[in-house]
């Protein structure tokens, strides 16, 4: 090249798009989802809902190595003052992982409103891409990955527990990690089981379609499959309710395991699945128990933490064969356990679970006047509504019912998978109706309805009679309603990020009676 002629940069083409299509989708969606979850994410400036407990504990854990008792008001430790802060054990009755990171962030920025909420975001934002890639994985299209992320980026519980310092938006992101990590688990142990069925048959002599004697081959040790089991400890390790996703989706993997042993002519395909089951539950065990247990170190270092030296004090009594402080965890987690059985306070937001899939109660975290801010009018109002975008909830329920029907009539394995997640979420809420419980507990479903929508989306506009062409009128109702949902989602965006509006403006966004 000629010396100071200028360097020219290929053009950018359709093709070129095309082939960098998924880190377009992945970057879109990605950034989508960090504009609504880190614009303003300091404001409001007031510790939101039960940010209380968990802001608080967290620095606890930052400052003192363990979870003090606070005294003082709230607002003093939103103004930065901490002095109140005693080193008195203080009684809590979730597992510690989520406010350590709650306190990473505070660790950077301070133990501030932005610094409280930071990780969350962070957090938050990967389980939209996560999500994107999942659902780009089990219905084989980039442009359905990128919908999907879409969905879950604009989609309100989501956005609101991205946003705050509780604990439900942290245990999400490890659900969801653990349920990408089976999937990733299939794909390589699919490919594996397909060519070692292959190699199989060839040296037996048969033909390519003749059916494999035997439980099938060996597919080796399963990494992913043990990464996502440490990702499903984890999510326990935030709250409990995560070992409900860790139950449903690794029997998932199991029927997984079953549908491709069989696809690949294996004739005992049954035991052979469950033969090999059969380690994984053992692992799951072990890991599960291991990881949970590690993840209270801080607790089981500090003599001042709660409850710590409870065996001391009762010798003879408890698991008296435990070492002195699992003996005292163990007494601890009845207590807390005893808690989560009697909680039945009657407060204004709790919700029967039975209507969660409406968003029929959601919860207010967040309502005061602003006379200081600009909105246009004689009064300003601030609020956060923990409420689920109603396009996507609404039309989810409508997509489940559909999904269960194709389940039972045609066992049809990716309904399955896309409606696990929500029922893992919802059904062992149920028997607790009586239980004062709330509707922003859905954030773990959200990620699970968006990827419920995305496939009923798709099945409407690429539907089997066509084999999977698109049906233009199929193709322009998932066009509207995803523009509907975009539009509807700037509509509700100020209740979820609760900058200051006009108090008739939020009134607007009172559709039902019990979203008041």
């Amino acid at each position: 090249m000629p010396a100071g002629r200028p360097t020219r940069l290929p053009p950018v083409t359709l093709e070129t798009l095309w082939r960098w299509r998924v880190a377009l989708m992945a970057g879109g969606v990605g950034l989508l989802a960090a504009i609504v979850r880190f614009v303003s994410l300091g404001f409001p400036t007031t510790l939101v809902f039960d940010e209380v407990f968990y802001a608080r504990g967290a620095w606890s854990l930052i400052a003192l190595g363990h979870e003090g008792e606070w005294g003082g008001e709230n607002q003093d430790f939103a103004n930065g003052d901490d002095s109140q802060l005693s080193t008195e054990g203080d009684y809590v009755v979730h597992p510690l992982t989520g406010k350590l990171l709650i306190g990473v962030g505070m660790r950077i920025f301070g133990p501030t409103p932005f610094g409280w909420r930071f990780v969350g975001a962070v957090l938050g934002v990967a389980t939209v891409i996560m999500v994107a890639f999942i659902a780009r994985h089990l219905l084989r299209s980039t442009l359905w990955g990128a919908v999907a992320g879409t969905l879950l980026a604009v989609e309100g519980e989501h956005i609101v527990l991205s946003r705050s310092a509780l604990l439900d938006g942290y245990m999400t992101f490890f659900v969801v990690a653990g349920l990408g990590l089976l999937v990733l688990d299939r794909a390589r142990t699919r490919r594996r089981l397909l060519a070692a069925a292959d190699a199989a048959r060839t040296q037996e002599g048969l033909s390519p379609g003749d059916t494999l004697p035997g439980m099938g081959p060996a597919t080796g040790l399963r990494w992913w499959r043990l990464a996502a089991i440490v990702a499903f400890a984890l999510s326990a390790t935030v709250k409990w309710s995560g070992l409900w996703f860790a139950a449903a989706f690794l029997i998932l993997s199991v029927i997984w395991d079953w549908a491709d042993r069989r696809e690949a002519g294996v004739e005992r395909w049954f035991l052979g699945g469950l033969v090999r089951a059969v380690p994984a539950a053992a692992a799951t065990v072990v890991i599960t128990v291991g990881v949970y247990l590690a993840s209270w170190i801080p607790w089981f270092r500090s003599d001042e933490s709660y409850g710590r030296h409870w065996a001391e004090n009762h010798p003879g009594e408890g698991i008296t064969w435990l070492p002195e402080g699992l003996r005292s965890l163990v007494h601890y987690h009845e207590q807390m356990l005893e808690f989560h059985r009697n909680l039945d306070s009657p407060h204004n937001y709790e919700s029967n679970p039975w209507l969660w899939p409406l968003q029929y109660r959601p919860t207010a975290f967040h309502f005061e006047d602003v006379p200081d801010a600009d909105c246009g009018a004689e009064r300003c109002v601030s609020a956060i509504h923990a409420l689920g975008h109603p396009f996507i909830w609404w039309f989810g329920v409508a997509v489940l019912v559909y999904a269960l029907w194709r389940i039972v009539r045609h066992r049809d394995l990716t309904a399955l998978t896309v409606s696990v997640g929500v029922l893992a979420a919802w059904v062992p809420w149920l028997p607790f109706a009586h239980r004062t419980i709330f509707t922003f507990y859905t954030v773990a479903m959200a990620p699970f309805v968006v990827l419920l929508v995305t496939w009923g989306l798709k099945r409407i506009a690429q539907p089997d009679r066509l084999g999977g062409e698109w049906s233009t009128a199929g193709a322009v109702f998932a066009g509207l309603y995803v523009g509907a949902v975009l539009i509807a989602a700037g509509f509700f965006l100020p209740i979820w990020t609760g900058m200051p509006i006009p108090f008739e403006y939020w009134q607007l966004h009172m559709w039902l009676p019990s979203w008041v």
